[in-house]
């Protein structure tokens, strides 16, 4: 029996031209659920329907298609900008959702009769001019603080006009009176240059610190060869403050042209794109956006959508652009470059490490959040890299301690949800075997640890790691699944020259898994390690203390640590406990204890 739907649809595909466009996919309710852009809108559509897709969304997607549309275009680049703005339209639930990160800051200033410039994150054109955003909120502070060093313009939110200072309604406050202020509001001596000084301003948050430069250097010379040298000294020391803060802010020489800089990175389904755009040399704005991957979208395409959208935000026109990668479309008349060495490489660290940092700062506020969130990040991370079958929730740790088989001990550490759950930890003396006999002892450790779990009918751990590499894996697996019987995933760490955690071992035969150290999986594993070894030796260091301070008052019947303590204390040693009369123990122990302590300890010493 045929089905509309799939008729329908087969209809649709044969119609659909081999030219470049955007396709847009209907439910049943007529409600757009994807826009797509292609080169070939037939071979781009038909494979939706003529393939076996691995992502489970794009398997759904198709499932939920009840009509198809399209428009054709002139070229690639035209796709783009069509389906970037359908995307923003109608945000339909299969594409890339965007995410805006917090507000960054911009500067305004104000549209007032004698402005005022600070920072904000609330924009209002209609209140003033604003300069931004910028990625780093402490450039801002920077700039502000240069320009109020450099101009005493004022701070106050007094309303202060022309009128309001005819007819004497606002007075001068503090900060004229620190030299921080011009004291606009009484029209004071030197208030003539504000608008010249506003200008200037606005100069030096755009970027032309090098041009105010030029304009003090000469400002000082002329006061110089006017013999005005204290108005020159002053001028000196505003060069200064601009050449330190030149130092701080400039990345490229200050005849560099202006460049954007983006900036990408990924975690899971999110996507971070960040652009810094640079102007004579200095970084004058800066974005961060966020996209969450709704279906297969390669990388390429991602960053060519972020691109146009911070290029967008901030109105940036500049034709030179600096890229990790080169994304799948961007306009003709863009210059874009893969910088590998010079200013342009160092400009691409910086928003690399700016990106990296956005990314960083979102993970650790969501994990503030839901602290759980980040333990099944991680351990999702895990499961991931050896393909576990379900979530590593559960995790133990075994490792041995002796010397030359003295005193021999084990100890089982227990991670839940990737932390420590210290009630959980397990110690266990080696009872069934003789000697140094590592793999022997962790055998029966593992037997005595999961024979315990069987008999209560508990749970099992979901995988379980050895800190030793093959050999503890192999002695592990042999007490787990041979003498138990029992199906756990077991893993192993193997250590460098250092004895420090290198890689990861899993399957059998054993296979090395390595790990970026700055992974936070090797971090987890690392502590893992670190502390099953921490804990085994901890408990060896005090059963071995505890042998070589047993004497032999231990030994005696009815002595214990009360009467020992008391024994010491009194005498001094055993010897010259042992060398006491009966009736010094008596005094001291009373008569039924103190006869028998000293009957025991004449028999020792006639031995």
């Amino acid at each position: 029996m045929s089905n509309p739907r799939e008729d329908h649809i087969k209809l649709l595909l044969k119609r659909i031209p081999e030219q470049p466009g955007v396709y847009q996919y209907f439910d049943k309710d007529g409600q757009i659920i994807y826009v797509g852009k292609a080169k070939n809108l037939h071979r781009r559509v038909n494979s939706y329907f003529n393939k076996d897709h691995q992502s489970s969304k794009t398997r759904q997607l198709v499932t939920h298609i009840a009509d198809i549309r399209y428009v054709v275009v002139e070229s690639e680049q035209d796709a783009f900008l069509l389906e970037n703005n359908l995307i923003k339209q109608y945000q339909p639930h299969y594409n890339i959702l965007l995410k805006d990160g917090k507000s960054y800051p911009s500067i305004c200033i104000t549209r007032e009769p004698y402005p005022r410039i600070f920072k904000t994150r609330t924009i209002n054109k209609k209140s003033g001019e604003y300069y931004g955003p910028f990625s780093f909120s402490n450039t801002v502070d920077m700039v502000l603080e240069l320009i109020h060093k450099l101009y005493p313009i004022r701070t106050c939110n007094m309303p202060i006009s022309p009128d309001s200072i005819e007819k004497k309604k606002v007075r001068v406050c503090l900060k004229y009176h620190l030299h921080n202020c011009c004291g606009i509001c009484e029209l004071k001596p030197g208030s003539e240059h504000y608008k010249e000084w506003i200008d200037q301003a606005r100069k030096l948050i755009k970027g032309d610190a090098h041009e105010i430069g030029k304009q003090l250097e000469q400002e000082m010379s002329m006061k110089s060869a006017e013999l005005k040298f204290e108005e020159a000294a002053d001028i000196k020391r505003k060069i200064e403050m601009l050449e330190q803060f030149k130092s701080k802010t400039i990345i490229t020489n200050s005849s560099a042209k202006d460049v954007d800089v983006f900036g990408y990175d990924e975690q899971d389904d999110r996507v971070y794109i960040s652009m810094l755009h640079v102007h004579k040399g200095s970084i004058v704005r800066g974005q961060t956006i966020e996209y969450r991957r709704k279906m297969e979208e390669e990388k390429e395409e991602l960053l060519a959508m972020g691109m146009m959208e911070l290029r967008e935000r901030l109105e940036s026109t500049t034709q030179d652009v600096i890229v990790p990668f080169i994304p799948d479309v961007f306009d003709d008349s863009l210059h874009v470059y893969i910088a590998l060495s010079g200013d342009r490489k160092k400009l691409l660290d910086l928003a690399m490490q700016n990106v990296r940092q956005y990314k960083l700062d979102r993970l650790k506020q969501e994990d503030k959040l839901n602290p759980e969130q980040r333990g099944v990040r991680i351990l999702t991370e895990l499961q991931q890299m050896i393909a576990l079958p379900t979530l590593p929730r559960w995790i133990d740790c075994f490792d041995n301690s002796n010397i030359q088989g003295e005193n021999a001990v084990a100890g089982c550490v227990v991670y839940r949800m990737a932390k420590p759950s210290k009630s959980d930890y397990k110690r266990f003396e080696i009872k069934t075997v003789a000697g140094a006999d590592d793999y022997a002892s962790m055998r029966e450790v593992v037997r005595r640890r999961y024979q315990h779990l069987i008999d209560e009918g508990a749970q099992m751990p979901d995988l379980i790691i050895a800190d030793g590499g093959i050999g503890q894996m192999h002695a592990i697996r042999e007490a787990v699944e041979d003498q138990l019987g029992l199906s756990i995933p077991i893993a192993g760490l193997k250590k460098n020259d250092k004895h420090r955690t290198q890689t990861l071992l899993f399957g059998f035969p054993p296979v090395e898994i390595g790990m970026p150290v700055t992974s936070e999986v090797f971090r987890l594993l690392t502590n893992i390690q670190d502390e099953v070894h921490r804990f085994a030796i901890t408990y060896h260091k005090k059963k071995r203390s505890k042998a070589q301070i047993h004497s032999q008052l231990d030994d005696l019947q009815g002595v214990g640590e009360v009467t020992k303590h008391k024994i010491l204390t009194h005498f001094g040693s055993v010897k010259r406990a042992g060398m006491a009369s009966k009736e010094e123990m008596i005094e001291l122990l009373g008569k039924s204890r103190g006869s028998a302590v000293y009957e025991q300890l004449q028999a020792k010493i006639s031995l």
